[in-house]
């Protein structure tokens, strides 16, 4: 098993590396990598050399982006929910610029810590319609409690590889399940899904052998491809459509 986790983790770290592409641009070096935002652009991020370190940012398009689609972080709840998302990748809000410090002994791990909060972040806040007054995130958060679960949110592992990964929740073991980490995906695209499975299979091996894996989908406001499914279910992550979420009620509660 050991062997086959290490293959798989190989395997993603040289598609990241292949494709992967730099650019200067000005004082910076553009960082274009193979994660794709919700308009299937590449993400791209921004370094720059700080003294004896660097300053990584998306150079304000992730926070941009949403705004021009009409949703602005506006409001305590949206706000705490960006401050506390951006707390758990150890990235801070610089103006419209989300940004990471980093040095030459942590610079991939930053880098990581970036781009997965640029995810996060624009799958949290990203609706189909502006005028959507409940975020997912908390209609998911506001389920768990009315269902009994007992739940710790926005909890950080360490994976085998170094990197950090952050899970929406983790339930504890009980006397009839196991521990459960569970990811929240509002758009449910390859690259999130890509990233989740990732994450599982870089946490599993530091985690209790039964601990189990879950993807809580939205589902209601589009179709989710069968590859996203398909992606989970191939490393033992579980997908929860939120259409059918209590069929799940029971193992997740107990």
């Amino acid at each position: 098993m050991i062997d086959e986790i290490q293959s798989l983790l190989d395997e993603y770290l040289k598609w990241l590396r292949d494709q992967t592409k730099l650019r200067s641009v000005g004082d910076s070096v553009e960082v274009t990598t193979p994660y794709l935002d919700r308009h299937n652009d590449c993400l791209q991020i921004h370094v720059k050399a700080i003294g004896d370190g660097y300053v990584l940012s998306d150079d304000g398009y992730i926070l941009d982006d949403l705004a021009m689609s009409g949703f602005e972080i506006k409001g305590e709840r949206r706000a705490a929910l960006l401050e506390a998302t951006l707390r758990g990748f150890g990235v801070i809000q610089n103006a419209r610029s989300l940004a990471v410090h980093a040095t030459t002994s942590d610079f991939a791990l930053q880098k990581h810590n970036l781009v997965q909060a640029m995810i996060a972040v624009n799958d949290l806040f990203h609706s189909s319609t502006p005028s959507v007054s409940s975020l997912f995130h908390e209609d998911v958060n506001t389920w768990l409690e009315e269902s009994g679960v007992r739940f710790t949110p926005n909890v950080t592992f360490k994976g085998s590889s170094g990197f950090d990964h952050r899970f929406d929740y983790v339930i504890p073991k009980s006397q009839l399940q196991p521990e459960r980490v569970i990811s929240v995906m509002n758009k449910p695209v390859r690259d999130t899904a890509v990233a989740v499975v990732f994450s599982w299979i870089d946490i599993r091996n530091v985690r209790p052998t039964e601990c189990r894996a879950y993807a809580i989908i939205n589902d209601a406001s589009a179709h989710v491809s069968g590859n996203v499914t398909d992606a989970w279910k191939n490393h033992n992550v579980h997908p929860c459509p939120w259409s059918q979420r209590e069929r799940f009620h029971d193992e997740l509660a107990a």
